[in-house]
């Protein structure tokens, strides 16, 4: 895609967000057809959404990196998002249901980052990562729809879309996270005070740190590296929930604690 195009596509994307509209697809003149031409378009995309009142990037979220995930969205292979300061909440967040397009919940294990890790330390592996991770966190993402037929989107407007990306909560960051097994970790998820479903660590490409290194792999690939105190949310162990007016979302995970979302 020239420049032209990426700003096209950027600046539609944007202000389909920013008017809680949703759209049916992107035109074919400045679609993105591959997975670097979607990134190229989020990152102008996020330029602009930070100019025009979301703040500053602050982390990242990695979609479609679970079995349930990947069938339930027809991909194959995860992508990523960057996430915005003013949309973080943490423990829980009372959100207004009407503020959003068609919400969805998403219920994830978090990392904090204590330490740079530059494209020229990689490739890395998820032993090679665990050094770089100061902290653990439960979290649920808040993901939107923002798109009519968006079961049927192709891969590359999706991640240009932060991967409908509108906001997270994080739990409390668990710094000895080291005597926990992430991989056997299991969330439990109530919708209302009944369980919706549960999931394991495992779910997360065999493990959650074999995400983590794959962002850090694919960041490098674009010139760019996770930073000290940044985030990243690294999949959801169910399938996503589409929620209504009134519902309210439990997730735990014994070791990590838990967090809520309601929608009123």
């Amino acid at each position: 895609m020239d420049l032209t195009a990426i700003n096209q596509a950027a600046t539609v994307i944007a202000e389909n967000r920013l008017n809680r509209t949703k759209l049916d697809s992107l035109p074919a003149e400045y679609r993105p057809q591959d997975l670097d031409d979607a990134y190229a378009v989020q990152e102008r995309h996020n330029v602009i959404l930070g100019e025009r009142g979301l703040g500053n990037l602050v982390g990242y979220k990695i979609g479609c990196t679970t079995p349930v995930m990947q069938a339930y969205m027809n991909i194959h292979e995860p992508s990523y998002g960057e996430v915005f300061d003013t949309t973080v909440h943490h423990n829980h967040a009372d959100l207004v249901f009407a503020n959003f397009v068609n919400p969805g919940v998403e219920t994830e294990i978090a990392v904090t980052l204590s330490v740079d890790m530059p494209a020229e330390g990689g490739p890395y592996t998820r032993d090679s990562v665990r050094d770089a991770v100061g902290a653990a966190m439960i979290s649920i993402e808040l993901v939107e729809a923002r798109y009519r037929n968006y079961r049927e989107l192709d891969t590359p407007t999706m991640a240009a879309d932060n991967f409908f990306n509108a906001a997270v909560v994080l739990g409390d960051p668990v710094a000895d996270w080291h005597g926990l097994d992430l991989a056997t970790a299991e969330g439990t998820i109530l919708l209302n005070g009944e369980l919706l479903g549960t999931g394991l660590g495992s779910l997360i490409m065999g493990h959650p740190l074999e995400a983590l290194a794959w962002l850090a792999n694919r960041l490098a690939e674009r010139g760019r590296h996770l930073e000290a105190g940044e985030f990243v949310t690294l999949g959801s162990v169910i399938a996503t929930h589409w929620v209504s007016q009134g519902d309210r979302i439990d997730h735990s995970i014994p070791g990590l604690g838990s967090v809520s979302i309601s929608f009123a």
